[in-house]
């Protein structure tokens, strides 16, 4: 064995083994400062796992007549969709799983109307909105001022919410 090489693979050893144990160490995060906090414990960080975008797509409404649906955008947790009246867009439909944002259903808590049975909420003069099983949010956005809040309540009342509220 050659000595005078020794010193060198040792100094090649040790940089390889510090490189090794800094990648499985993981990563830490730097302590709360100021007014921030470690955790919330009235609301988890993670409820549950959100359903995917596609798997609410069944519970849309159908088009009927004059009325198309048009899905426009489906991710993790949400799905979108156009309401189109004679080629013209008049709202927006969407679902909304709200497992990782209990925050957003706090607006139902103080809710005193309810559409088919479930908690209501209008935001500004243009969105209905109910919310599914503590979880789901259901929402008609009107895009056109001839589509009302009855208009809104009404297709919001066409969605499968019996389904949906089933999902798990």
């Amino acid at each position: 064995m050659n000595l005078k090489r020794f010193p060198k693979v040792l100094i090649a050893l040790t940089l390889a083994m510090s490189l090794f144990v800094s990648a499985c160490a993981g990563t830490t995060s730097a302590p709360p400062q100021g007014n921030q906090s470690v955790s919330s414990p009235a609301q988890p960080a993670v409820a549950q796992k959100p359903v995917s975008g596609g798997s609410f797509n069944k519970f849309f409404p159908k088009s009927e007549d004059e009325y198309k649906v048009v899905f426009t955008q489906e991710k993790t947790g949400f799905a979108e969709a156009k309401l189109n009246e004679n080629g013209q867009n008049v709202a927006m439909l969407s679902i909304n799983d709200v497992a990782n944002n209990p925050s957003a259903a706090t607006k139902f808590k103080s809710s005193s109307k309810t559409i088919e049975g479930f908690p209501a909420v209008t935001q500004g003069t243009t969105t209905t909105a109910i919310l599914v099983s503590n979880r789901y949010q259901v929402k008609v956005q009107s895009r056109s001022d001839s589509f009302d809040a009855d208009d809104r309540e009404e297709w919001i009342e066409k969605f499968d919410l019996s389904g949906l509220s089933r999902l798990k």
